[in-house]
């Protein structure tokens, strides 16, 4: 069997697994990574690529002040006896720290988001803004013919599949703010003036969102001559004497030895797509299709890990998110926007709403599965549907739905001229889904809703309408036709994994780190617990771990002590 060596072997090559091997890279580490896809980006790069940082350096920009002992107290508030102190304490005090660096010594560049509030507002030390940051647009050209190997994004974060927007343009879009208009012409003009990269291809070169992170941490890596070696599964961890020292992974119709001679970094994913493990441990129904992440996540090194003693938590959690499904694509969609437009509720089995529309999305998929919930289905009119996107349709006052599949256009709303007949055809009581709206009517028209007290707090207001009153997220359902469809309690990824300490070290059944292991972001217990603190809560934490386990690997294999702060 073919072998080789290296300081340091990561496997995976989503935004954790690339911090990491570029911080150990500057400590002076050699780094293999590995991608057993033929693109390199992974979940990370079809994500939103937000950062959930409490108190980074960006916020006073913006003029929202941070403190260390809120932060906690936010986060302690919502893991509270599911994740380690330790771990904790880690992530805020060196999630700042990372993204300093990451400014410092590549081209990844964010911005804070000043009205993007974190999830849990009644939750103590919350904020109504900036511990979410947005990637600035990156130019794919900088790659250069390496471009060609990156995951592309989401179809969802695409207007029309085709041009990317940042959050910051979305947010402004989606809740039809001043200025939507000349943020829709900027992005039209920008993608049919390059032509550059009309002749080559229908892909924009504006990278946004996740594809940003993924562009700026591709080129580090490219800069620092870090190999990345695509179409390469890892099958199995080397270990003797309980100590991790390499992957088996097959190049090729070749199987290899790769030797770490500091450690193995997992940055493999969750186990989202995996049907089998969803059964044994997420709550029921379960479906991978419902699944918004990479279907080449399924869970391999965590079954690697197991198989040498690595012990695991929250396995029965994910980063929760209705979702809808749509023929022919290879994952679902998420319904992060299109529950909290004014003028949309969604209900239960019982034709009851049951949460509120504009939580955030882990909470509305929780609620989702508490006892007669499922299916659930989202109620709007024509008036929402005239105004606002839903899952691939356009605004209908765009008039641009002919792009669209048939199958989409006709096949994925039903539809009725009355409530009582949408009902009928969505198998729920005429009745009770009538008795539903008109309820929701009256607190649209009042401003409050009684129920659920939807539109009062800072993240609730985030995709409402600003055009709307008195309630931005409250609008009356009134005008026909009414539009219904069954949305899933699906994910953007699992959240449970191996356990792991405060600077990524996986742990045996005893509690005491595998030497040579390590782990960041979903194939690892997540340092959030069982709630999704703010919008970039998966990256954040990811890379935060990832630039502390190159920190302690380098610390090992020199006898250093730790480095947390600048290049060593």
């Amino acid at each position: 069997m073919q072998s080789d060596s290296f300081d340091v072997v990561i496997v995976g090559s989503g935004a954790g697994g690339m911090t990491a091997a570029i911080r150990a890279h500057d400590l002076g580490l050699s780094v293999l990574m590995i991608e057993k896809t033929a693109a390199y980006g992974g979940t990370s790069a079809t994500s939103g690529g937000g950062l959930w940082i409490p108190c980074n350096h960006l916020m006073e920009g913006v003029g929202v002040p941070d403190d260390r002992e809120d932060a906690l107290a936010y986060m302690r508030s919502l893991v509270g006896n599911d994740v380690p102190d330790a771990n904790v304490v880690a992530f805020v005090d060196s999630g700042h720290e990372m993204l300093r660096w990451l400014h410092e010594t590549t081209d990844v560049r964010y911005i804070a988001m000043p009205h993007y509030a974190d999830y849990y507002q009644e939750q103590p030390g919350a904020r109504a803004g900036a511990r979410s940051i947005d990637p600035l647009p990156y130019d794919a050209r900088r790659l250069g013919a390496d471009f060609a190997n990156m995951q592309a994004q989401h179809r969802q974060v695409r207007v029309m599949g085709l041009i990317g927007y940042t959050n910051s343009e979305g947010a402004v879009l989606l809740s039809k703010a001043p200025g939507w208009r000349k943020v829709v012409a900027s992005l039209v003009w920008r993608y049919v003036t390059d032509l550059g990269g009309r002749i080559r291809s229908m892909r924009s070169r504006r990278l946004t969102m996740g594809n940003a992170l993924t562009g700026g941490l591709r080129k580090a890596m490219l800069d620092r001559d870090i190999p990345l070696w695509l179409n390469t599964p890892a099958r199995e961890l080397l270990a003797e004497n309980g100590e991790v020292q390499g992957v088996i992974v097959e190049r090729g119709d070749t199987s290899m030895r790769i030797h770490a001679r500091c450690g193995v970094i997992l940055a493999s994913g969750g186990f989202e797509h995996n049907q089998a493990l969803r059964e044994q441990h997420l709550p029921q129904p379960t479906d991978e299709s419902w699944s918004a992440a990479s279907p080449a996540n399924r869970g391999d090194m965590l079954h690697a890990a197991q198989a040498i003693g690595a012990s695991t938590s929250l396995l029965d959690e994910a980063w929760w998110s209705p979702t809808i499904t749509l023929p022919g694509e290879d994952r679902a969609r998420a319904l992060f926007t299109e529950r909290s437009m004014p003028g949309a509720i969604v209900v239960n089995q019982a034709g009851h709403r049951f949460f509120n529309e504009s939580t955030g999305y882990t909470a509305a998929a929780q609620a989702m599965f508490a006892p007669g919930n499922l299916p659930a289905y989202m109620i709007f009119d024509a008036r929402y549907r005239r105004e606002y996107p839903f899952g691939p349709l356009l605004p209908g006052g765009m008039r641009l739905d002919w792009m669209q599949k048939r199958s989409v256009r006709n096949g994925l709303l039903a539809q009725a001229q009355s409530i009582a007949d949408l009902a009928r055809k969505l198998k729920l009581d005429p009745d009770a889904l009538n008795a539903t709206v008109e309820r929701f009517n009256g607190f649209a028209q009042t401003g409050a809703d009684a129920d659920f007290r939807r539109g009062e707090n800072s993240y609730d207001l985030i995709y409402g309408d600003v055009r709307v009153s008195p309630n931005p997220c409250l609008a009356p359902i009134l005008e026909p036709p009414f539009y219904g469809v069954e949305i899933h309690a699906g994910d953007i990824g699992t959240k449970g994994g191996v356990a792991c300490d405060e600077d990524a070290r996986v742990l045996d059944g005893t509690g005491n780190p595998i030497p040579g292991l390590y782990a960041v972001g979903n194939v690892s217990a997540s340092v959030t617990g069982r709630h999704y603190p703010g919008a970039g809560a998966t990256l954040g934490p990811a890379m935060t771990f990832a630039f502390r386990a190159a920190n302690h690997l380098h610390a090992t294999a020199t006898g250093r002590p730790n480095q947390s702060e600048g290049v060593s």
